[in-house]
């Protein structure tokens, strides 16, 4: 990568739009609530990513699957994807399949329900070229919602010998050949839970590095991230903020890791700046469209120096 040129990190996976809906509290089942408040945003791991890959300062591609040239959902990520400044020439349309869609609550301390709805066409979705897509790229981020897709994708990137993050969000198991690819792999504490059985991170992070030689961490909500150094689990505290809206956190979070691992940062600052870009957007109502900008992010590490 040169210096004088802004890193290009390719989001490969999932794409969602999302109709987000502000509450004050969740209702009841059988229950009714009123919002003064909602959004329709781009949503999914990838497409989150690399909206805010692109507010970051990196140049952002995306690749993943949509549905075909007549669905307007997909036409509408399309196009919300070019405002942004984001490269899909990626993207595999799916004839006369649809794009996924999700409805989503988010309450007064931030949290989320979600429900979703996912034309199964869609998975049938295969990139042509996989190595032509990462060649001139710096570092791949990938989601595992799309295992068959991606896994080509990372494997292409391996050959070419540069970084690939993983965001192990969607539950799998400990043999799962999507694990052993990338460089780095960034558990959800529910993904790693789900896939070891085993309610301890540490312990956790511990078992899955039997499976693979990556760089390890995982992500705990407002709780420390977890990281596995030289075979010592360590922590790198998050910064304390008052939550709005936690949707899309964790792929903000990604992005960032991604990016200045690109910039050529190592792990764990790394892993700080996407702390800091993750936390901001927590602050802010609407999904994806929460995601910062750099000067944003350089400015509240500064403020928190200590983390």
């Amino acid at each position: 990568m040169q210096s004088s040129k802004l890193p290009i990190v390719l989001c490969a996976g999932i794409a969602v739009q999302d109709i987000v809906f502000r509450v004050e509290k969740f209702p009841q089942p059988g229950g009714k609530c009123m919002t003064n408040e909602f959004m329709v945003v781009s949503g999914g791991c990838a497409v989150n990513a690399a909206i805010a890959v692109a507010r970051l300062g990196g140049r952002a591609r995306y690749a993943g699957p949509l549905g075909g040239e007549g669905d307007s959902v997909s036409n509408q990520l399309m196009a919300g994807m070019a405002r942004e400044g984001i490269d899909t020439t990626g993207v595999v349309r799916v004839h006369e399949a649809t794009a996924p869609v999700s409805g989503i609550m988010v309450d007064a301390s931030g949290e989320r329900m979600i429900v979703t709805h996912r034309d199964k066409r869609i998975e049938t979705a295969r990139l042509a070229d996989p190595g032509r897509l990462v060649a001139d790229i710096d570092l791949l981020l990938a989601d595992n919602r799309f295992p068959a897709l991606v896994l080509p994708v990372c494997e292409a990137a391996r050959r070419r010998g540069i970084p690939i993050v993983l965001d192990a969000d969607r539950p799998t198991v400990e043999d799962d050949p999507l694990l052993a690819v990338p460089t780095h792999v960034i558990f959800s504490g529910e993904c790693l839970r789900a896939t070891t059985g085993l309610d301890n991170l540490s312990d956790g992070l511990r078992r899955m590095a039997h499976r693979t030689s990556a760089f390890l961490a995982v992500s705990d909500g407002p709780a420390p991230v977890r990281y596995l150094d030289g075979g010592v689990v360590r922590t790198m505290p998050v910064f304390k903020i008052d939550a709005i809206d936690t949707l899309a956190a964790g792929d903000v979070f990604h992005a960032g890791i991604a990016l200045a691992l690109a910039e050529g940062r190592d792990a764990v600052a790394a892993m700080r700046f996407g702390a800091a870009a993750a936390a901001l957007k927590c602050t802010r109502f609407g999904g994806s469209m929460g995601a910062p900008t750099r000067i944003e992010v350089e400015a509240l590490m500064s403020e928190h120096k200590s983390g």
